[in-house]
């Protein structure tokens, strides 16, 4: 018998697409993103997205292996621009203050963005457990991002603590839309929490930690995702 040839089924890189191939896969992003706040994380279908975006459906998994990987690609993109914006708007991550009023405004505003699109902070704890290979290469690329943002930010701290600290804060983020995307918590004990981490991290390097006890604060605005 003559040897079996393997067909490389994996996906293309995206560094390696033309122009052409980019925009059918930001197409594949955009529809994969509407069609989860429209209908949810759960009855996404590469099908619909394939219908949604105009990409024929075998054109589709040459972009992405598979419904996890197209998913986490999908919120990382999403995520990286939300970074992008917290990072540049002058009244949060770049405005006046310490490192740690700064980065204390950065995740506020990054937690309230997740508010206002519920259905993106199921996605993103939906596909942190997914076993697809190139589904983990995006969620690392996120990770990345969200280190590279927080660096921005703070970017006073030595280069080996500020590793670790962005490190724990992007960890705290992560698991404090867990807790409320799974109705362990409030929104707004979630973002409570997640200032504190911040404060608690930074204040070894005397960036004007402020107390974490804060009496009297209302729970007004807090919630959960509805489903």
């Amino acid at each position: 018998m003559g040897r079996v040839t393997k067909v490389d089924l994996s996906p293309r890189p995206v560094e390696a697409m033309s122009p052409r191939q980019l925009e059918r896969r930001g197409s594949l992003l955009a529809a994969a993103l509407a069609l989860v706040n429209e209908t949810g994380v759960e009855r996404l279908q590469m099908k619909q997205v394939s219908e949604r975006s105009g990409v024929a459906l075998g054109t589709a998994y040459r972009y992405f292996s598979s419904k996890d990987h197209l998913l986490a690609a999908a919120i990382a993109d999403w995520h990286r621009r939300l970074l992008a914006d917290l990072v540049a708007d002058p009244r949060g991550a770049r405005g006046p203050g310490s490192a740690t009023e700064r980065t204390v405004r950065f995740v506020r505003h990054g937690m309230r963005a997740y508010q206002r699109r519920p259905e993106l902070a199921r996605l993103r704890v939906a596909v942190a457990t997914s076993t697809d290979p190139f589904a983990s290469e995006a969620l690392q690329a996120l990770a990345r991002a969200d280190s590279a943002a927080l660096g921005a930010v703070m970017p006073e701290l030595p280069a080996a603590s500020g590793e670790l600290v962005r490190h724990i804060v992007g960890h705290a983020w992560q698991g404090e839309l867990t807790a409320w995307v799974t109705g362990r918590t409030t929104l707004d004990d979630a973002r409570r929490r997640l200032e504190d981490v911040v404060r608690l991290v930074l204040a070894p390097h005397g960036t004007g930690a402020a107390a974490l006890v804060r009496p009297g604060e209302g729970h007004a605005g807090a919630g959960r995702p509805s489903g």
